[in-house]
């Protein structure tokens, strides 16, 4: 396991272009051992063949037809290789530069910092209405504020780490949860909760993502970059 600690200025046009450089000179390598040894295999077979009953045109058309497909399944490997190689590459640049930035993923986490907490909603339809229903770390409701009509797609809403009184709540771990209505009927409303990138590492199955208290995430599973 490695972690990515920085960046690097190369395009991945320019990545594909060099590690297509590099592998090329194996690749013909590859493909040119494999016709040598087909073909002093044939002319050995060839060379002793049976005078009686000699190849016929037939035969020797198909052991050819079989090394131009072989060729084009050898050629085939290398050229996917590259490929893959490249995408790795150009997504290790992309999970790199997201370090510093915030992010969305699924979840009700509201963790407040500084008096702010911020967090995205998905409405699958318009609301007339958008009520938050915000949490401690006992699950007590601490908080609950009514965000208005909203149209349907992601949005976000931000808290000031006060409670119904108005007092200002100390830092810490929070949760909340949505319900959202429209002409008196609940529509479905999913939750996001956000964090700063604060590292990234290479595991075998991937890019993990650190949100610090938040944990881990996979890179396929940012919903949002903010």
């Amino acid at each position: 396991m490695s972690t990515v600690s920085n960046t690097t200025t190369k395009s991945p046009a320019e990545i594909f272009d060099s590690i297509a450089g590099k592998a090329k000179a194996k690749e013909t390598t590859a493909v040119q051992d494999l016709e040598s040894r087909f073909l002093t295999l044939l002319m050995t077979q060839i060379k002793n063949q049976d005078p009686l009953n000699p190849l016929d045109n037939a035969q020797v058309t198909s052991q050819l037809a079989q090394l131009n497909m072989v060729n084009g399944i050898e050629k085939l490997n290398l050229t996917m290789n590259q490929l893959l190689g490249g995408y790795a590459e150009a997504q290790a640049m992309q999970a790199a530069g997201m370090i510093g930035k915030n992010v969305m993923i699924a979840g009700n986490a509201l963790p407040l910092s500084g008096s702010k907490a911020f967090a995205g909603i998905a409405l699958t339809g318009n609301a007339d209405s958008v009520v938050v229903t915000i949490k401690d770390a006992s699950g007590k409701v601490v908080q609950t504020n009514e965000l208005g009509e909203q149209q349907a797609g992601v949005f976000y809403f931000a808290w000031d780490g006060k409670n119904e009184n108005g007092d200002v709540l100390p830092d810490g771990k929070y949760t909340f949860s949505i319900k959202a209505l429209a002409d008196g009927k609940e529509i479905e409303a999913t939750t996001g909760q956000i964090g700063m990138v604060s590292a990234v590492t290479r595991t075998n199955n991937g890019f993990l993502l650190d949100l610090g208290d938040m944990g881990n995430v996979a890179f396929k599973d940012i919903q949002q970059i903010l």
